[in-house]
């Protein structure tokens, strides 16, 4: 059963009528709020198909106020320079075999791992444990790097990964319902314009089929995108 806040939110969206961005923001912030940080999220449903290989759509992109949470980051890395500029950086967990080997047991308590491409070695065959919960670091967004202390400070910073699901569909928190109007839709904005980059040479017709915004506990405002086609 829908709450009355709910109730109150969905009564104010049009679902037949995607609005710009601008628009669509402002909406947003009429909604009832709930009693907690909500996130922001936003979502698009992509006209690819994730089974083939050339029709994969991944990558970063830096948020340019933050996602407004606190990233846990875990950073592969033998003892030695890169160990050390990650634990200056701010790595909450910097290590090696001993990390390996936590993971192999099941700990998963961080949002983001870096690795070495000498560690990368080793940390190739957490695949089956750190896959699943899209936790692998991959050099295509910037997590296998020798440059340890700078990928440390570009997560904390607010860079975020985007990766289209079995399903073709692309979710990533861009803030929090405490972030200003012009937050959001600057963030926003940086995430379109990167999803709509990252369309592969391969796909004909509608690339982005759909794309909404939404609170944790709101219902979502469909986006006109219009603007973002050129």
């Amino acid at each position: 059963m829908p709450s009355k806040r709910y109730k109150k939110a969905i009564a104010l969206v049009d679902a037949s009528k995607p609005l710009p961005l601008k628009a669509a923001v402002e909406m947003l912030n009429k909604f009832p709020k709930a009693k907690f940080n909500e996130t922001v999220d936003l979502a698009f449903r992509l006209g690819v198909d994730p089974k083939q290989s050339d029709q994969m759509v991944r990558g970063t992109v830096p948020l340019p106020h933050g996602s407004g949470k606190v990233v846990r980051v875990l950073v592969f890395a033998k003892p030695g320079p890169a160990a050390e500029a990650a634990k200056s950086a701010g790595a909450e967990f910097v290590g090696f075999e001993d990390m390996i080997k936590k993971c192999n047991d099941g700990w998963a308590d961080f949002d983001v791992a870096i690795a070495t491409p000498e560690a990368m070695v080793e940390v190739r065959k957490l695949g089956k444990v750190l896959g699943p919960r899209g936790l692998m670091p991959n050099p295509k967004t910037g997590t296998v790097t020798e440059d340890t202390a700078k990928a440390v400070k570009e997560v904390k910073a607010g860079r975020v990964e985007f990766k289209v699901d079995k399903t073709g569909n692309v979710h990533v928190a861009i803030g929090k319902a405490a972030f200003t109007p012009v937050q959001i839709e600057e963030n926003a904005r940086a995430v379109i314009e990167a999803v709509f980059k990252a369309r592969p040479a391969s796909v004909r017709g509608v690339y982005v089929r759909s794309c909404a915004l939404s609170l944790t506990m709101s219902p979502s405002v469909r986006l006109d995108t219009r603007e973002f086609h050129a």
